[in-house]
């Protein structure tokens, strides 16, 4: 069987107006396509030059594909299940940092470069002052950025038309302004001449985003059926769901450049992310870690099992639109339509997203997800939000390490499951002894950072549930706060 490269299709060949920095999955099934999108929609007539922020074997194999992959959309669209596939045809090719330095560098001298995208992890936008501008390569991608930007400013007399559009994909706030920061920081550490500062805030935009797409990635465990399926072999095939949410934080005139919005791609280019990012964390990640305990002690697995139960799904479904969606700023109908799109990517039916993957650092997942919508629930309705709360006594029963006779392997800080591990052994079966570990738990400010047990009323809700799960089993307690309002 062919491998996949241009001998298979007829491919047309755009302009080099992108470079990537990173290689994997997720900027493949996401940006690349994206782009591709536009290709095939818009005049934006641009292909992706993509660097392997560490290490060189990928980008290479990647390059004796000619920059070809697959990607295999399968989700719930539109209320279908979908399985639908496409080879991606917006990389031109891969650069090797390690044996083509120079050929890296000399991209910056291209006239038609105009946007840097990356996907380096939350650990790749680092200064790390031992880079030199000297090394070839240097260690850390914004040391490498540093030194693409400033043989750009060399190359181009510093001309301000010659700046980058730069959007930073990695899951930190505010990654636009930080990179540029750490820019700036080589350009001091370096001795670079203060024009080239200059430069980088007044020639450059430097955009925060926020993006949305699950992508499992290389379909491994039925690679044999997929490449039947498509009739060539594709070592970069990658899975990912057919939703998408891109939100870039910049200028509006961001979009004459970038026209996703004529491409129908649900990407969006806005003044402030920060109310984008708090729907996204609260109803789609909250949501996730509210759940688990309560489905996992109910005797469910998977978010698909939980989403679909008649029970659970009422729950979750009430959880979101009585308690989430009141403590947000956005349009209601927005907010309804993403809740929407959430409650059906729960549902893929080619995704088995277990519940105890979720649970890892259930609490302080918890904390940053789920204690701003309740705090923010009691400050306007002076009214304690009963599911959410419900949901903070199932995770301390959760953290009690047991599912009937089933043990629950925990996994938190140490510090975390050694509190809860010496809670739960004084406890005796009293609604004394449960109210001590509420109050000592919700005390915990090492995790909360605030004492809980101040919230008006907190406290004996919790415990009241609390001991309502510990007496009567998870299935009998949680029948208690179906349909139940806010007190």
């Amino acid at each position: 069987m062919k491998k996949l490269n241009n001998s298979l299709i007829d491919r047309k060949i755009y302009p080099e107006k992108v470079l990537q920095f990173g290689e994997g999955n997720f900027l493949r099934a996401f940006v690349d396509w994206q782009i591709n999108e536009m290709n095939k929609k818009t005049d934006f007539n641009g292909s992706v030059v993509v660097v392997q922020p560490r290490g060189q074997e990928k980008v290479e194999k990647l390059n004796q594909q000619d920059g070809l992959y697959t990607l295999y959309l399968q989700g719930i669209k539109e209320g279908k299940a979908v399985k639908e596939y496409e080879v991606i045809q917006s990389i031109s090719r891969g650069i090797n940092l390690f044996t083509q330095y120079e050929e890296y560098i000399k991209l910056a001298e291209s006239p038609v470069l105009r946007f840097i995208l990356s996907n380096t992890t939350e650990a790749g936008i680092i200064f790390d002052q031992t880079d030199r501008l000297e090394d070839r390569p240097q260690k850390s991608f914004p040391g490498k950025l540093t030194a693409f930007l400033y043989h750009r400013f060399i190359a181009f007399n510093g001309n301000k038309n010659k700046g980058f559009i730069i959007i930073p994909c990695e899951l930190i706030e505010n990654s636009g302004e930080i990179l540029k920061n750490i820019v700036l920081q080589f350009a001091d550490l370096w001795n670079l001449e203060k024009e080239f500062s200059n430069w980088i805030r007044e020639a450059n935009t430097f955009c925060s985003s926020l993006v949305d797409r699950i992508v499992p990635g290389y379909p491994t465990e039925t690679i044999d059926e997929v490449t039947e399926e498509l009739g060539y072999e594709d070592d970069f095939i990658v899975v990912g769901e057919p939703y998408h949410l891109w939100v870039i934080e910049g200028p509006e005139w961001i979009k004459d450049e970038f026209p996703a919005h004529l491409a129908s791609l649900n990407t969006m280019v806005i003044k402030e992310l920060s109310p984008y990012r708090t729907r996204k964390v609260r109803i789609l990640n909250g949501t996730h870690t509210a759940m688990t305990p309560v489905s996992y002690l109910y005797g469910l697995n998977t978010v698909a099992e939980s989403v679909e139960h008649k029970v659970i799904g009422h729950f979750i479904k009430e959880l979101i639109s009585e308690e989430i969606i009141p403590t947000l700023d956005l349009p209601l109908g927005e907010l309804n339509s993403f809740t929407d799109d959430v409650i059906e990517r729960f549902k893929n039916p080619f995704i088995q997203h277990y519940l105890l993957s979720i649970a890892l650092n259930s609490m302080s997942k918890f904390k940053t997800r789920d204690l701003p919508s309740l705090l923010e629930y009691y400050n306007r309705k002076k009214e304690l939000p009963r599911k959410l709360v419900f949901s903070l006594a199932a995770l301390i029963a959760f953290y009690k390490g047991k599912r009937g006779e089933e043990e629950i392997i925990l996994k938190d800080d140490l510090d975390v499951l050694q509190l809860l591990k010496e809670q739960w052994r004084s406890f005796d079966c009293t609604p004394e002894s449960i109210k001590s570990i509420v109050t000592n738990v919700l005390g915990y400010e090492k995790i909360w950072e605030i004492d809980l047990n101040k919230v008006p009323g907190l406290t004996a809700a919790v415990a009241d549930y609390l001991f309502e799960i510990e007496t009567v089993g998870m299935k009998k307690a949680i029948e208690a706060v179906i349909g139940e309002k806010a007190v």
